[in-house]
């Protein structure tokens, strides 16, 4: 059984999370089509210092504003920005300061539209609240892994958002409409213009979730001050001097500052402990490739971790191709994944997501 079914929510009272984007703005218009009494809010979560005039979310209100006019929606404006700040933010610019490259976009939807805008729903009498991910819900049929729900990639391969959804809980995905699971983007666009959405060709946003795209060593400054240290070579030649541990991401190679002869250059390690940065030349250096990646802070969607030993497959970023691999450990809290082939530029403090088959079953934080 499919959760994917919009039918479902006929009669039912959905809270859509409505960004100004093409996206949510077709979620809204499939859940209306559906029967559902739906309701679009906008989530306005990032409240930034008193000099910060680049991030103002103005322009994405007024989209989400015009979309829901022209569904005949209700809209209204949500801030979560305290919850953000304590639990998004924080940890991100934590983790930034510890030389890690962490990816707040994901526990942007664990614990703030899935768990305090979810809250916020249920208090206000929804049965659910949608976005506008390309993700599916399923229950297995009959009675294998019985009432558990399951994450599913979405249907459109090149869109797909499992990733960034992969820590929900079973409580969570039960509250839970992904009304685009079957939806391919080209079909959205579509949907949009034929509605008369002003947004069916709007881009599509980029940049850290509620805060989006920016000058990121710029707006970095306010929250971590510079550590100038070495740029050395893997045999320790120093070859140039980085800005801060926290301005850089293993595999990089834009924005090093390293030019003359031969190949470009890239980031393959950060050696913490005395503040250097590691670089190669060649992105196809060995020191850039590895096998075997571990986990901490895992999040398993059905509660327990998947058995070891198992072939699945495994993505370390949004939009790489799932690579198959095995765990060869799996607790509540950590992994280690086994690779079949090398993967590029595994990098501390980003998640690494597996799955079996198109059904995600959680990840972690690679260390």
């Amino acid at each position: 059984m499919h959760n994917n079914d919009l039918q479902q929510w006929r009669g039912g009272r959905v809270a859509v999370a409505l960004s100004g984007g093409v996206d949510s703005s077709v979620a809204a218009l499939l859940l209306k089509r559906a029967g559902a009494r739906t309701e679009a809010f906008f989530m306005s979560n990032w409240r930034g210092d008193e000099d910060d005039d680049v991030c103002n979310d103005r322009e994405d209100l007024a989209a989400a504003a015009a979309a829901a006019d022209v569904l005949e929606l209700p809209l209204e404006a949500l801030s979560f920005a305290g919850e953000y700040r304590e639990q998004v933010f924080a940890p991100f610019v934590a983790e930034l300061k510890k030389g890690n490259t962490p990816n707040p976009d994901i526990f942007c939807n664990s614990r703030i539209k899935f768990r305090a805008f979810a809250a916020r729903a249920r208090e206000l009498g929804f049965d659910a609240a949608a976005t506008g991910h390309y993700a599916g819900i399923m229950r297995p049929q009959g009675d294998e892994g019985g009432s558990l729900l399951r994450l599913c990639k979405g249907e459109d391969s090149a869109k797909d958002q499992s990733y960034f959804l992969h820590r929900l809980t079973q409580e969570q995905l039960s509250f839970a409409a992904f009304p685009l699971a079957r939806k391919h983007k080209s079909e959205v666009r579509a949907e949009a213009k034929a509605a008369g959405l002003a947004n069916w060709s709007r881009r599509d946003s980029m940049g850290i979730c509620f805060i989006g795209k920016r000058n990121f060593p710029n707006f970095i400054r306010r929250h971590i001050p510079d550590n100038p240290g070495e740029m050395q070579t893997p045999d320790g030649k120093v070859v140039g001097e980085h800005r801060g541990l926290h301005f850089h991401t293993i595999g990089q190679r834009k924005g090093i500052g390293l030019g003359g002869a031969g190949e470009p250059w890239f980031v393959c390690g950060k050696r913490k402990a005395d503040n250097v940065l590691q670089v190669v030349q060649g992105g196809e250096h060995p020191l850039l490739f590895n096998d075997e990646v571990c986990l901490t802070n895992a999040h398993w969607i059905a509660g327990t971790p998947p058995p070891v030993n198992w072939v699945f497959s495994a993505r370390l970023r949004h939009g790489q191709e799932p690579a198959s691999c095995t765990l060869a450990e799996a607790t509540p809290a950590t992994a280690k994944i086994i690779f079949a082939q090398k993967q590029r530029a595994p990098s501390p403090g980003q998640s690494a997501v597996i799955y079996d088959g198109n059904i995600c079953l959680g990840g972690g934080v690679i260390v």
